[in-house]
């Protein structure tokens, strides 16, 4: 049981062991509104509303933001459908996290 205790307390003191793409991926971003909170809201919606695939093509935006205008100036229907599941998110993760 001790032991239980002691590994609970480790990993909430580490931080989310399940984080997803998105989450784990704003958390490593320098942007100074990325708090830990914030940030977890965010891979909650981002659960809720994307899947695995799109949170990793997503992720990949908040390293390199260039890439998500490139996304959008695509003239692929794949990657039209994706940034109108990305814009959904986005608009979603700001009503639902901003407080």
């Amino acid at each position: 049981m001790r032991a239980f205790v002691l590994t609970v307390a480790l990993c909430a003191a580490t931080g989310p062991v399940w984080a997803g793409p998105v989450e784990r991926a704003c958390n490593a971003s320098d942007r100074q509104a990325a708090t830990r909170s914030i940030c977890a809201c965010i891979g909650q919606v981002a659960d809720q509303m994307l899947t695995g695939s799109d949170q990793r093509r997503g992720a990949k935006f908040f390293r390199n933001p260039d890439k998500a205008q490139d996304m959008r100036a695509s003239d692929s229907r794949t990657s039209d459908a994706f940034w109108d599941r990305w814009t959904a998110f986005g608009e979603a993760a700001e009503s639902y996290c901003s407080g």
